[in-house]
């Protein structure tokens, strides 16, 4: 059978329903996980869907494909992906969640753990292998329970919790996986809640389900300046990610919602290395520094960053595009619901919480912009950026992921996408003068490279 290799990402596996990813696609992978997974002596797998309109085909299929190989499956239903993490640290130790993120309507696909680890990479390339080859083991012992993980998801995060004071918020689901749970859970930890687009409906009839992008927020920013409530909270389609708005509309990115975590966490593990990616702004280091922790820039990727957490018996950790990663209190997983829980017990120690995250530091920057390419083409353009760099000092150099220079008064990025054949692109400076040459001496190196570049908004 002929299976497209686009679908392979670096941290997942994600298509369009049904040109790349379909019930074979599932059927096989259910196949092709379960048999690598018993061979690592995990028997049992949960598998959940989001809200997605192929959620309940594709799940069947990849639930079937389990079986036939011997897995003893629990369906835990339609759950953010967070829920399944938490079936796969609490019910079994490995799972798989059908989920499209926050892609266009008619994407989805499959995120992975393998014995309490989030498999990405070589090990995605390994099930394709197996997946084409038909190399699986077919065998009895196969089986299929439900379970319900809400009420002891539920549970576990209102038993953590602890806000100072009620708060009046406003929450917007975009008719994604969330709206099913986490309403009810911030009001269970006490929040008085306005829901906006909580009826999980994979059509996304009012806007898409991610809120990196500011036009997402437009509704969320409305509802809050014609309430009385202080803060707003928005969820990508699945669940993981998390956007932050105060009443004045003002998005906090993750990158300084990080700064508050990590000054939290910090209080309770004094010296914790604290992991965020390259995208991060250059204010959060000399936060996690004032704060009593080791800062650690890493490569972009929810699963490089869980890896990396783990091999350092990291705190916390987190990324630009949202996923907050919380080991300590928690799992270790990325969780909009318990990330926005945490957030909400931080601002409620004080009475002006927009005054509190409008105050952390920040700067000037571009929003994240992709430059297209063709197929395999972004990771030679980022070799030859980093041999031809030649930036006097007092620039520094980082080519942990893509090419990161830094200076006294900000920063400019161009690394290759892992899941999308794009470079992408980010620039920030203390000031706007100082942003301006940041950004020309980058795209001066980036022409000079690549003279047919041509910019455009990120897809994420």
């Amino acid at each position: 059978m002929q299976i497209s290799p686009t679908i392979f990402k670096a941290y997942d596996i994600r298509g369009i329903v049904p040109s790349t990813v379909d019930e074979e696609v599932a059927l096989r992978l259910g196949r092709a996980f379960g048999t690598l997974a018993l061979r690592q002596g995990q028997a049992v797998v949960a598998v959940g869907r989001d809200g997605r309109l192929s959620g309940p085909m594709l799940a069947a299929a990849l639930m079937r494909g389990l079986q036939e190989v011997g897995v003893q499956v629990i369906d835990v239903g339609m759950v953010t992906t967070p829920m399944l993490y938490f079936a796969a640290c609490t019910l079994c130790s490995s799972g798989i969640q059908v989920t499209g993120s926050h892609n266009p309507r008619d994407y989805n696909g499959f995120k992975m753990v393998m014995g309490g680890k989030a498999i990405y990479g070589d090990e995605i390339q390994a099930l394709r292998q197996m997946m084409v080859d038909e190399s699986w083991s077919l065998q009895s012992g196969g089986s299929c329970t439900s379970a319900d993980v809400l009420p002891a998801y539920t549970a576990k995060i209102v038993g953590d919790i602890r806000l100072a004071r009620p708060l009046k918020i406003v929450v917007d689901c975009g008719n994604g996986a969330a709206g099913a749970s986490a309403p009810a859970i911030l009001r269970a930890v006490g929040c008085e809640v306005t829901e906006l687009f909580s009826e999980v409906d994979g059509n996304f009839p009012n806007h898409h389900p991610d809120p990196s992008k500011p036009e997402n927020l437009r509704d969320l920013i409305a509802a809050l300046q014609a309430s009385d409530a202080e803060i707003g909270l928005a969820f990508d389609g699945d669940g993981d990610r998390l956007g932050i708005v105060t009443r004045d509309g003002s998005n906090i990115f993750p990158d300084r919602q990080m700064m508050l975590f990590a000054q939290d966490v910090l209080s309770r593990v004094p010296g914790g290395t604290i992991v965020f990616d390259v995208k991060c702004s250059q204010r959060l280091a000399p936060a996690i520094e004032a704060a009593g922790g080791v800062p650690l820039m890493f490569k972009t990727g929810h699963s490089l960053i869980k890896a990396k957490m783990r091999e350092l018996d990291s705190p916390l950790g987190g990324e630009m595009s949202g996923h907050i990663f919380f080991k300590e209190r928690w799992f270790g997983f990325d969780d909009g619901t318990y990330a926005g829980c945490r957030l909400l017990e931080i601002v409620s120690k004080v009475a002006d919480s927009n005054a509190l995250l409008n105050g952390l530091p920040t700067s000037f920057s571009t929003p994240e912009l992709n430059v297209a390419c063709a197929e395999g083409e972004p990771p030679a353009v980022v070799a030859q950026l980093v041999a031809r760099a030649d930036f006097a000092a007092p620039a520094v150099l980082n080519t942990i992921d893509g090419l990161r220079v830094d200076w006294p008064y900000g920063f400019g990025l161009v690394r290759a996408s892992n899941t999308t054949p794009v470079l992408v692109l980010r620039f920030e400076g203390h000031t706007p003068e100082a942003l301006a040459r940041i950004e020309a001496a980058m795209l001066a190196l980036l022409h000079a490279v690549k003279p047919d570049a041509q910019f455009g908004p990120s897809a994420h």
